[in-house]
C-alpha cells in the first residue's frame, strides 16, 4: 500500500464522511509478520462477528484452522469441499435429519448456484483483515470493505457510479455475508471495470452487526478510481453536506 495514497484516502473520508467506521481491508500471505493469528472461537462463530474487533482497529490473520465456519472456508478459498446434503441445508432441509435455511426454493437451484461457482486460489496460507488506517507498504490489499448505515452507503453507492454511463457500478449478488466482502469482489477485482459489491443481506449474518448496517465491498482497482473522483462529485455540493451533518451527529452518540 502506497502510505501517500493511504493517508490522502483518509484526509478524503474525514472531509466528506466526518466520524463514519472507517473501512477495513483484506488481503493474502504466507507470513502475516506482526499480525496477530485470529484464535479458534468456541462453538458456533460467524467470521461476521468475529471481524468486529478489526473494525476497531486490530489486525487479525485466519487461516484454515482458524476459520470454524465451512462457508468462510469456501468463499475464502481454503477448500472446495461443502458439508454433506448442503443443497438441502440451504433449501428446504431432510426430514428428520436437517433443518434446511430455506434461502433457495429447491435442492436443484441449490446444485446449479453451487456448480457456476468458481473457487479462489488462495495465494497464501493466511488471509489478513486489517483497518485501512493500519495499512503498511508491504500490505496489497485485494478489496476495500465498509460496514456503513443508510447515509454512508448511499455515499459510497453514489459514487460507485460516478463514472457508469449504464449506472451500474454496484451489484447485490445472492450469498453469505462472508462471500459478499471476500469471494465477490475478489473475482469482481479481476474483471476490467469491476463493480462494488452490496452484501450482508445473509439473514444467518444479520444478527452480527448492528440492524442499520450493511457492507460495501469495493475491488481495490475501482477503490482507487473512486477516491480520485471524490473532489469533483456531488460530495462537493451542499445535498451532501445536510447528509454529513447527519452522519456526524449520528457518529457522535
Amino acid at each position: 500500500m502506497d502510505l501517500k495514497f493511504r493517508n490522502h484516502f483518509l484526509n478524503q473520508w474525514a472531509k466528506y464522511f466526518g466520524n463514519a467506521e472507517l473501512p477495513i481491508t483484506f488481503f493474502y500471505t504466507e507470513d502475516p509478520g506482526g499480525v496477530a493469528k485470529a484464535s479458534i472461537p468456541k462453538g458456533w462463530s460467524c467470521i461476521i462477528s468475529e471481524l468486529a474487533l478489526v473494525r476497531k482497529g486490530k489486525s487479525l490473520a485466519w487461516n484454515v484452522n482458524s476459520l470454524t465456519c465451512g462457508g468462510s472456508q469456501r468463499y475464502f478459498g481454503y477448500t472446495q469441499k461443502m458439508r454433506p446434503n448442503f443443497e438441502y441445508f440451504l433449501s428446504y432441509g431432510l426430514e428428520n435429519k436437517m433443518e434446511g435455511e430455506r434461502y433457495i426454493r429447491t435442492p436443484e437451484m441449490v446444485k446449479e448456484i453451487m456448480g457456476k461457482m468458481r473457487c479462489i486460489p488462495a495465494k497464501g496460507k493466511y488471509i489478513v483483515f486489517k483497518r485501512f488506517d493500519n495499512l503498511t507498504p508491504g500490505d496489497e490489499p485485494v478489496a476495500v470493505i465498509f460496514f456503513a448505515n443508510q447515509d454512508v452507503l448511499s455515499g459510497l453507492f453514489t459514487l460507485a457510479n460516478f463514472d457508469q454511463a449504464d449506472g451500474l457500478g454496484v451489484t447485490a449478488p445472492f450469498g453469505s455475508g462472508c462471500s459478499s466482502i471476500v469471494y465477490q469482489p475478489y473475482f469482481e477485482n479481476e474483471k476490467e471495470n469491476p463493480k462494488a459489491v452490496m452484501g450482508l443481506f445473509d439473514v444467518s449474518a444479520r444478527p452480527c452487526v448492528p440492524k442499520d448496517r450493511l457492507t460495501l465491498s469495493i475491488p481495490i482497482k475501482k477503490f482507487n478510481n473512486m477516491v480520485g473522483y471524490m473532489d469533483e462529485s456531488f460530495l462537493i455540493t451542499g445535498s451532501w453536506s445536510k447528509v454529513r451533518e447527519r452522519i456526524n451527529k449520528e457518529s457522535s452518540l
